[in-house]
């Protein structure tokens, strides 16, 4: 097989700047809006801070999704209006199930600030299924030693959420879906999961090649049509992010950090952040304005 018959998709990542360090924004991309339920991915990093200074992402909502945060390197400090305060470390799965609403910030700690740090990882978004949109908010963190470890021939997997190669995370998803961080050394060889429609690899460092010659390189993402068995390998070390899942149920809309099923609710959310009618953070008392555009 051909990689045009594996291969639906290559994005190429564009360049943002999310409280003042540059990411990698990969979803949404204008020919592929979600794979699965992720409608949302960005590579942060990898970025290396002097003393003083680091991440400030201010108090900011979201509705209709829930975000993961994972780490390979650093530390970022969680805060919402929950009252919950977590520190996000490597390896670790911090699942915040946004709902109905809630607002959050992600800054660099005390004591991560007073030395010279780096920070690299992953921050997705899951949009929720259409019977969870309005649900409760809620925050769960899940240490790295919790998390399933899928081993092969010099491969080692770490499922960061849903379930693949007859594992399930203790993650709980309200969708069918899978998610992995998987390091492969050279010459390792691994088959994707093929119970799902939607999938789609992120190539966070190295390169790995397809099942017909395709290479696909760091900070590249390769999204496959459904139905297919995709194989990959590594020639030299690579760190690859497999996801994907069951396709959404029905149409999502995207703006800012909120997402719904209907542009009314997108409406009524900016309104709400709009007239400070959100559950502020306790201890953090900054936000970011709603944009104007």
């Amino acid at each position: 097989m051909n990689s045009s018959e594996l291969v639906s998709l290559i994005i190429e990542p564009r360049a943002k700047d999310v409280g003042g360090f540059g990411v990698r924004r990969v979803l949404p991309h204008a020919r592929c809006r979600t794979v699965g339920p992720f409608i949302f991915f960005d590579h942060m990093g990898p970025v290396d801070f002097p003393p003083g200074q680091g991440i400030d992402v201010r108090p900011h909502p979201h509705i209709g999704l829930a975000t993961v945060t994972y780490l390979f390197e650093g530390e970022i400090f969680h805060r919402d209006s929950l009252g919950v305060e977590q520190a996000i470390r490597p390896g670790a799965v911090n699942w915040m199930n946004a709902g109905r609403g809630i607002v959050h910030s992600e800054r660099t700690g005390d004591e991560e600030r007073a030395k010279t740090s780096r920070l690299n990882g992953i921050q997705s978004w899951i949009a929720l299924p259409l019977s969870h949109e309005e649900c409760e908010p809620s925050f769960h963190h899940h240490p790295a030693d919790s998390l399933p470890i899928i081993k092969g021939r010099g491969v080692r997997m770490c499922l960061i959420a849903g379930s693949a190669y007859g594992k399930r995370a203790p993650v709980e998803t309200p969708s069918e879906m899978f998610y992995l961080d998987a390091v492969l050394s050279p010459g390792a060889e691994l088959i994707l999961p093929d119970e799902y429609e939607e999938r789609a690899i992120y190539v966070v460092e190295g390169a790995v090649r397809l099942d017909g010659g395709t290479e696909i390189g760091e900070g590249k993402m390769a999204v496959f049509h459904p139905s297919v068995e995709v194989g990959l390998s590594a020639q030299e070390a690579a760190r690859v992010m497999l996801l994907g899942g069951r396709p959404l149920d029905g149409k999502r809309h995207l703006w800012w950090n909120f997402v719904a099923s209907t542009p009314e609710r997108l409406e009524r959310a900016k309104a709400d952040w709009k007239n400070r009618c959100f559950d502020p953070v306790p201890g953090d008392h900054e936000f970011i304005p709603l944009p104007e555009s």
